[in-house]
């Protein structure tokens, strides 16, 4: 089928949906919708925006994802990923920013998918995901210390960075508020304990309602405890379209640029961390570029509607597959009864306090974390990946997601390139005396003024100069290179291949080559070399090269 790349799962999969399945898919779906609503308005929060903002996301995205994705149980929405992505932008660049970056990301994430790039994910290495992911992590529970505790900042103290908020919760530490901290201890071991008895209802439920229950009736405890009412607007109603009144212009896409290509690769490292999460629970295997048309598509729809840039869920995509969903269906009816929430039950968000919402994303820090995982890789990984998992995992925590993507990047592939530099070489054989082994079958026998090298391993920009190592005898009258193990030839190691041809040229040394592997020798053809050096000094094996040598 052309095209067959771009067509969303649910259209290859309604043929197999029974009855039965429908209701399965229905109820996963509902139960999903429960547990987003507490973590989509408290990742809102941890982003710097409305807290409904959070929950236009989870219906926008989250229904479109799962109409045009490539998985069968894809759940979007908001994820902590995005929280300092997105609390730095809206700090620098406002709303408008934010929309006009994450319609950009939409733009890249649909381009990714229809030029089929969705396996070039995979050369992200992936020390730098563990770096931010771990660094990410750190940030949002240091975000969350100051409602944890109930401080209170000082008139005009907003900080945006890890260290600045570090410094503002020490300041503010005289307001602190034991009301807060009692509640948000109590809501942290629901968070903890309720799942070792209970696994149907999800424990974020149970403690946002615990913790409006005891604000709301608990004597006094009301006093030192800010709620999100207290703090924020608490719209109802369908969002209004965003896009109206916008500033577009060149100075403002120019300045969101950066933080578009992070929200692009971000959403799709994420989502496609998910759907390979999502495949191994329902035996299912998803399509990549499909899914990054559906990201794209859904970062613009939920921007356009108050929303906040999205990817998979893990979390709730896994929930999703544990409780029987099977198809996209699922996905939609999780973006529909969200809607009917924000319709009918919104306002109710703003009796959740504030602690709550701290301790939710404590559990959602520690989760994301992996410290596990990080740990195992200081321990047993190659220096090399462990410098690339720690400045990562610094630069996040220190500055910004944008910073550390673009340094780890840089440095994951120098460090690569070092390897691989490591790994190729540019040796002379080695003369023996016919004293000795004479009669050895390992050894060739090679005139006097023939020199030969063996080069070994790619043959690219980082170890191109090695070529240039190759010395000569003043007797040499020819010089033989084998390279059968060498499988791929670039510009720089061509023209390092041709500055030993003139060299060769000047000294009236005939240049020969054995087994040139098709890409080299593609290369050497495209670039002339082949035809300068001449077809018939190209053998296919040593033996005839060196016979040929023998003869020149």
């Amino acid at each position: 089928m052309k095209n067959s790349h771009l067509v969303p799962k649910l259209f290859r999969v309604l043929n197999e949906c029974t009855k039965e399945q429908l209701v399965k898919d229905i109820v996963a779906g509902i139960i999903v919708a429960i547990i987003a609503l507490p973590l989509s308005i408290a990742l809102a929060l941890a982003s710097g925006v409305e807290p409904a903002c959070g929950v236009y996301t989870a219906i926008f995205a989250g229904f479109m994802v799962s109409f045009l994705g490539g998985s069968r149980v894809q759940i979007a929405g908001p994820t902590a990923a995005f929280a300092t992505v997105v609390a730095g932008i809206v700090a620098s660049q406002g709303m408008d920013g934010l929309i006009v970056a994450t319609i950009l990301a939409g733009i890249f994430l649909i381009l990714m998918g229809v030029f089929k790039l969705g396996s070039l994910i995979k050369f992200i290495p992936y020390t730098i995901t563990t770096g931010f992911t771990a660094g990410i992590a750190v940030t949002i529970l240091v975000g969350q210390i100051k409602d944890f505790l109930g401080l209170t900042y000082a008139d005009g103290v907003k900080p945006i960075e890890t260290f600045e908020k570090i410094s503002a919760n020490i300041d503010a530490i005289s307001t602190f508020s034991w009301q807060a901290l009692l509640v948000g201890v109590i809501c942290l071991a629901i968070l903890i304990f309720y799942p070792k008895f209970e696994k149907r209802i999800p424990p974020s439920l149970i403690a946002v309602i615990v913790g409006a229950l005891m604000v709301k009736f608990i004597p006094g405890l009301d006093a030192g405890v800010y709620t999100i009412g207290d703090l924020y607007t608490i719209p109802s109603g369908f969002p209004e379209f965003t896009l109206s009144g916008m500033n577009l212009s060149f100075e403002t896409i120019s300045a969101v640029l950066p933080d578009a290509f992070t929200i692009a690769i971000l959403a799709a490292i994420e989502s496609l961390l998910s759907c390979v999460v999502a495949d191994s629970m329902v035996n299912s295997k998803h399509n990549s570029n499909m899914e990054l048309v559906a990201q794209g598509v859904g970062n613009i729809a939920s921007v356009l509607f108050g929303g906040i840039p999205a990817t998979g869920a893990i979390a709730r995509t896994a929930a999703n597959a544990k409780n029987g969903g099977r198809t996209p269906i699922a996905g939609m009816v999780h973006a529909v009864v969200l809607l009917l929430v924000l319709l009918f039950l919104m306002p109710y968000a703003g009796l959740i306090p504030m602690p709550t919402i701290a301790a939710i994303l404590f559990i959602v820090a520690y989760n994301m974390s992996e410290w596990k995982k990080f740990l195992r890789i200081l321990k047993s990984a190659p220096k090399s990946d462990i410098i690339v998992l720690v400045i990562t995992f610094a630069l996040t925590v220190i500055f910004d997601l944008v910073i550390a993507i673009e340094v780890g990047m840089v440095l994951a592939a120098m460090l690569f390139m070092k390897r691989m530099s490591e790994e190729t070489e540019v040796t002379s054989w080695k003369y023996v005396e016919n004293e000795q082994d004479a009669d050895s079958l390992d050894l060739k026998v090679i005139p006097r003024n023939v020199r030969v090298y063996e080069i070994t391993g790619p043959m690219f920009f980082g170890a191109a100069d090695k070529i240039l190592d190759i010395k000569f005898k003043e007797y040499t009258h020819c010089l033989v290179l084998r390279m059968r193990a060498v499988n791929a030839l670039d510009a720089t190691a061509m023209h390092s291949l041709e500055m030993l041809y003139d060299k060769c040229q000047s000294r009236g040394i005939e240049l020969v080559l054995s087994h040139v592997n098709p890409q080299p020798l593609e290369t050497m053809k495209k670039s002339g070399f082949y035809q300068s050096v001449g077809p018939e000094h190209f053998c296919s094996h040593i033996d005839e090269a060196l016979q040929l040598a023998a003869k020149l």
